[in-house]
């Protein structure tokens, strides 16, 4: 099957060339402007050119046209992003969509798709996939003016394609070689002439996956999906410039876990990844989605919408946690998130000022319940020291260390069969506004606020007991009471993490403030800067070993951000530049206090800066020839990141935030000649970057690598047939690296595809 990879992947460079060469010698065409595109995701509806906000978009021509079929495959191509854990979450500017050193009940992007938000275990299971999509924008830095609490990072709007009032439809059948395998349908169409339209759409997925497991047999990475998505569209006639649009989400899946590893103790582990783990590694996850949108324009200035969101996620996952063909660590988790919002806006475009106030209100509900059997270190320095005390005999230390290292030796691990449930309620309310004021032709004023409160509920419940067998005291002799005693002082650790721990609620209120200038030198020229909040409100997080819920504090960055907007030739050519500064305070990072691994919990233990910038440019040569690229560089440093262990306190600053790759770059060009031929070559690349936060960080290097892409057909308005080839040089790279525990998460090798598409 490689062989007729490598041939198939010959053959597809050998037509781009011979495309490129044929697209040099056809005559230039009148060019056009590049497609002005209009942002949703600040509410207030401006083209590209106009928002100041760093924002890349990929419309449903560019989802075409570069075989995109998934979010992941836009972070790979957008500055400044890049994936984590095997393509299950992603970074903006270095910042995780989740944490930046595991720290936070709340996630640091938010995702919305029509609106309604997935939560942060949705983005590894749930429905994003890019069929039938009509837009998709990141907007990268700190939203939480316009976005709230999950913001921090930046944040991804999706939004589908819209119900037709002419009758419509599309199918398409993809097949690879990797034995991936989807068929996906869209129709719409009118119910109710010029007033009343429908759309559904449908994606079936089945995949064998990369991973072979050699101890329970079968794939381990293998992914049954399928997606659902029905809309309807109202526009009375009897109320001119009244829009309702009711759009309805189901996604189910069945695929791997969130962390899935290939050993890489194994002979040619890219070209045969083999997992051994006896217990399944795999999650089953069930996404439901309601939006109600309402947009009415009262006359020529005001305008109002509403936007009603719920989502549902329910989320079974079963993981080998020590990854070998031996039952020595293993659970199960059910995860369960309901969530509730409502927005109401008031938009205003006058003739200088123009802006949006808004007020926004969400419920949110988690419950999670695991239950693991757990190897956790036996903890040898504390028990050095118990054996210090008079308790145990005031041993000397070096006596002491012996004997704690005699009894580690017997009991190397301490196994623990766990058993928890917790649930968490978030309330939240927030008025906002934003807006600009022009106070001559070319002088603009920004500026906007959000005033953000939030009840934060969360309770634990839970269980563990010792699941292994104790030293016997009688094989040490002389030393049979201490033994004894040191069995006894381990069964107190386990049992010091049983209890329940009623509900703790804390409210936080955050006034979160945004200012800035922009200047237009011309109609095609304009330049800004801006200063605004960014916040991620407290919490409280469960420290298991000492089964206690503790308190931390919100986390707070002031964003310095300055933007360039260009077009030229004609508009033919747009640059746009953004360049940022962050300066990150009370950060909530994991802390381990030094029982064991399970003794974490999150405190404000951090700070941190970041900086860099983007420069995105589009040309439309004509209309058979296009070309795009993306430079994005960032800086990330911790300035404080104590960890405390035991009594000894480590310092972590000038650590680099986990997947924050300095330079990413990508580009790609597009023709397509008059006799229905197309094609689409695109490239990105991403620096080395560390998969890790600690002491040991260099440990934890994922290499730089280069991905290149592409797509050739022939195609009409009634179908098209199209190859393609992702990873197209086969580039070996790793996504996580755990070099110590012989295991890593892989990217996924060469895959050449075949697609047949109908439109009618």
């Amino acid at each position: 099957m490689r062989t007729a990879a490598l041939f198939l992947s010959a053959g597809v460079l050998s037509l781009l060339a011979a495309g490129l060469a044929q697209a040099a010698e056809i005559a230039p065409a009148e060019a056009t402007d590049v497609e002005a595109v209009i942002i949703t995701g600040e509410k207030v509806g401006r083209s590209v050119q106009e928002t100041v906000t760093s924002v890349a978009v990929v419309g449903a021509k560019q989802i075409e046209q570069q075989n995109i079929q998934n979010f992941a495959d836009i972070v790979q191509r957008t500055a400044n992003m890049s994936d984590t854990y095997g393509a299950t979450g992603f970074t903006i500017r270095g910042v995780s969509n989740t944490s930046v050193s595991g720290g936070g009940s709340a996630g640091l992007a938010t995702v919305y798709v029509d609106g309604a938000s997935i939560p942060e275990r949705g983005l590894a299971n749930g429905p994003l996939e890019m069929w039938d999509i009509s837009q998709v924008e990141i907007l990268r830095g700190p939203q939480s003016t316009l976005q709230g609490r999950n913001a921090m990072a930046g944040a991804v709007i999706i939004r589908s394609a819209e119900p037709t009032f002419d009758f419509s439809g599309k199918a398409r059948l993809i097949m690879t070689d990797a034995k991936d395998r989807s068929f996906a349908v869209a129709v719409s169409g009118p119910l109710i002439a010029d007033q009343l339209a429908f759309r559904v759409s449908a994606e079936e997925r089945h995949k064998d996956g990369f991973i072979r497991n050699i101890t329970r047999g079968g794939q381990e990475d293998a992914l049954d999906a399928s997606t659902v998505r029905a809309q309807l569209m109202f526009t009375p006639t009897a109320l001119p410039g009244l829009k309702l649009r009711a759009i309805w989400t189901h996604d189910e899946r069945q695929g791997a876990y969130i962390y899935t590893y290939v050993r890489t103790d194994r002979p040619n582990f890219y070209d045969q990844r083999v997992s051994i783990s006896d217990y399944p590694n795999s999650s089953d996850s069930k996404t439901d989605m309601l939006t109600l949108e309402g947009d009415y324009r009262l006359n020529d200035r005001f305008s109002l919408s509403s936007v009603t969101a719920w989502s549902k996620v329910d989320n079974f996952s079963r993981y080998d946690g020590d990854d070998t063909d031996r039952p020595l660590s293993y659970g199960d988790s059910l995860e369960g998130e309901e969530s509730l919002s409502q927005e109401l806006r008031l938009n205003y475009q006058g003739e200088r000022l123009s802006g949006v106030v808004g007020l926004w209100y969400s419920k949110r509900e988690r419950d999670y319940d695991l239950k693991s059997l757990t190897n956790v270190d036996t903890p040898q320095p504390t028990l050095a020291a118990l054996l210090q005390t008079p308790a145990f005999g005031s041993f000397p230390a070096a006596q002491a260390n012996a004997i704690a290292t005699q009894y580690v030796a017997a009991l190397p691990v301490i196994p623990v069969n766990f058993k928890g449930v917790s649930y968490e309620d978030i309330t939240t309310t927030a008025l906002f506004a934003d807006g600009r004021y022009q106070l001559t032709d070319k002088l603009s004023i920004l500026g906007g606020f959000r005033y953000d409160r939030e009840e934060n509920e969360q309770a634990v419940d839970q269980v563990t007991t010792f699941a292994g067998i104790y030293p016997n005291p009688t094989n040490f002799g002389p030393l049979a009471p201490v033994i004894a005693g040191l069995n006894f002082a381990v069964s107190q650790f386990v049992a010091q993490a049983n209890a329940t721990t009623p509900a703790y609620t804390r409210t936080f209120e955050a006034f979160l403030p945004k200012l800035g200038v922009k200047y237009d030198f011309t109609d095609d020229i304009s330049a800004s800067f801006v200063v605004q909040r960014g916040y991620r409100s407290g919490g409280s997080s469960v420290n298991q070993a000492r089964s206690s819920v503790v308190a931390y504090d919100p986390e707070y960055t002031w964003n310095y951000e300055a933007a360039l907007r260009t077009q030229w030739l004609d508009r033919t050519l747009t640059v746009n530049a953004n360049a940022y500064y962050v300066d990150w305070t009370d950060q909530q990072v994991a802390v381990n206090m030094g029982l064991n691994a399970y003794d974490t919990q999150i405190q404000n233990a951090g700070a941190s800066h970041l900086y860099g910038f983007e420069i995105e440019a589009a040309h439309q040569v004509n209309p058979s020839l296009d070309w795009y690229a993306s430079l994005g560089h960032t800086k990330t440093k911790f300035d404080e990141f104590n960890v405390t262990i035991g009594a000894l306190t480590t310092d972590l600053a000038g650590s680099e935030f986990p997947f924050a790759p300095a330079w990413t770059l990508a580009g790609g060009v597009n023709w397509r000649w008059g006799n229905g031929f197309i094609g689409n070559l695109n490239a990105n690349y991403r620096t080395e970057s560390y998969s890790s936060v600690g002491v040991d960080q260099k440990n934890y290097k994922v290499p730089a690598r280069t991905l290149v892409n592409a797509k050739v057909g022939w195609e009409n308005q009634a179908y098209g047939i199209y190859a393609y080839a992702n990873n197209l040089l086969d580039e070996q790279y790793i996504q996580y690296n755990q070099a110590a525990l012989n295991r890593a998460m892989l990217g996924d090798p060469r895959v050449i595809g075949f697609m047949v598409e109908a439109r009618w």
